[in-house]
């Protein structure tokens, strides 16, 4: 898809330095305290989209039988005819591998559109697909409820097609037309997506969207929902299309440091990739990526599907990062997911349910430095995000120790914040006893959602986190360590 061309990205890690952190036991200056007032916090429309962790992005259009990426608008509508398309098949395959929601592009930059809209006749009704008479939207809306899915639709601002797109408030009106008419006739939309694709139209010019307008369209015909673009306003991109976000990512970013979608600065990718701890808005990031080398199906890839062991891989980056996976797999001329792509999101899904499946840190007993009578510390031992471990509300460090009935081995660590509260973590350290004496295992930066970590197995029956500075009270909602099946480990896997 490579859409964002236009965002010149840089894939280099931000430094500690530049986000006022210094690694645990090396020299430099202490963290730089926020400034008095509160930090930010998720709408629940927002902590809901984060705690779901995994969606999945669904690319078709005229392209998947062109064989392109990007179509130029020109393509006759004629040639658009999945024969088999099931969208159930599409959304209990999402299901089964443990998604909870799915975005359809209703428009991709070719402006072919997959519902009957009375905006162009460059749409499904002029296809030879059900006589004209079919709606992709419709079947995909139906069967994401069907299976108990959140349904999100991502209309592309960019139409090669449109011949008003680059007239200002013609293709503006247009373009509103569109919207509203897939915020109101689909029911209830989880998540509209957005990117700040801005190429040339058909009549050589470039198109000025009105932001502040269609944000608003979306907030007034569905409230409830969550828009994604570069830019927010409530998520926001990771900077990449890799599915890999900053190993320091924070859920708050400053508004002012990419004013609208599409904003072309060399950092912008480093800092959607890792957030700014002093931020004002909470906009979490989604980590796009495809299953496939393209975003839209083509035979000749189908030796190129990710593997189960590679969208774990991804999930660590993603998810394991404070970040929410979206997985794009995208159906074949038939209208169908093949079955190269079922069969690996199944093996995803049973290795994770695999690895996470028992918590070795259960039955320990737990203390603390201090702890908010309310919440106290064997709280982040539950599997509900809504209960957690919180410091004296006067510290801004603290530490958690878990002593073991019984030696465990484990190669796999999750930490999770109570990120209803916001996220205040920014260095934290682990620890495990051994041979009489505590000895380093792994450290990190933020934690957030959920942060995971990878090493090689290790034995121990004490084990202890030390959350080093906390922009405010450190709340902990989970701690867990895990053993997953034998692997090849690697250098970076003990990932910070």
């Amino acid at each position: 898809m490579d859409r964002r061309r236009f965002l010149l990205a840089s894939s280099a890690a931000a430094s500690l330095s530049m986000l006022g952190l210094t690694r645990p036991g090396h020299a430099g200056a202490a963290p730089t305290p926020v400034a008095a007032g509160p930090r930010p916090r998720p709408t629940p429309q927002q902590l809901r989209w984060q705690r779901d962790e995994l969606a999945m992005f669904v690319h078709l259009t005229v392209n998947t039988f062109t064989g392109k990426e990007w179509g130029d608008g020109t393509e006759s509508p004629a040639i658009f005819n999945p024969r088999k398309l099931d969208a159930r098949q599409w959304a209990r395959t999402a299901r089964q591998a443990g998604f909870r929601s799915m975005i359809l592009t209703a428009k991709h930059h070719d402006g072919f559109c997959l519902w009957p809209t009375a905006t162009t006749p460059h749409s499904v009704k002029s296809s030879p697909w059900k006589n004209g008479q079919g709606d992709v939207v419709r079947e995909f809306t139906d069967a994401c409820r069907a299976e108990g899915l959140g349904a999100g639709l991502y209309l592309s601002p960019w139409d090669r097609n449109a011949k008003v797109y680059g007239s200002g408030e013609a293709y503006n009106d247009y373009y509103i037309a569109q919207l509203t008419e897939l915020l109101t006739h689909y029911g209830r939309i989880v998540e509209v997506w957005f990117d700040g694709a801005n190429g040339e139209g058909p009549n050589g010019r470039k198109q000025a969207y009105d932001w502040p307008r269609i944000h608003a369209t979306v907030r007034r015909l569905q409230p409830g929902a969550v828009m994604f673009s570069d830019a927010g306003p409530d998520v926001r991109w990771i900077g990449d299309e890799k599915g890999v976000a900053g190993a320091t990512c924070w859920s708050s970013v400053d508004p002012a440091s990419v004013p609208y979608p599409g904003y072309d600065r060399p950092w912008v990718g480093d800092l959607l990739g890792h957030g700014d701890p002093h931020g004002s808005a909470w906009r979490p990031g989604e980590s796009d990526v495809s299953i496939r080398p393209g975003w839209f199906w083509h035979p000749e890839q189908n030796s190129e599907v990710k593997s189960p062991d590679g969208l774990m891989e991804l999930y660590f980056s993603s998810v394991g990062r404070n970040s929410k996976l979206l997985l794009n797999v995208p159906p074949n001329r038939d209208g169908l997911f093949d079955p190269e792509d079922v069969a690996s999101l199944q093996g995803f899904a049973a290795k994770r349910k695999q690895l996470f499946a028992t918590n070795l840190l259960r039955g320990a007993d737990v203390r603390a430095s201090s702890s908010d009578a309310a919440h106290l510390p064997a709280k982040v031992l539950d599997a509900d995000p809504d209960t957690y471990w919180s410091a004296a509300s006067s510290t801004r460090d603290g530490w958690l120790e878990f002593e073991l009935p019984r030696e465990i081995e484990f190669d796999t660590l999750e930490l999770g914040e109570a990120i209803a509260r916001g996220q205040n973590i920014a260095n934290y350290r682990v620890e495990r006893w051994d041979s009489g004496a505590w000895l380093p295992l792994t450290w990190g930066t933020t934690i957030g959602h959920k942060k995971l970590t990878r090493f090689d197995p290790v034995r121990t029956t004490k084990l202890r986190v030390l959350l080093e500075f906390g922009y405010d009270t450190p709340r902990l909602a989970r701690v867990a360590a895990y053993r997953g099946p034998d692997r090849s480990y690697g250098p970076g896997h003990n990932e910070k």
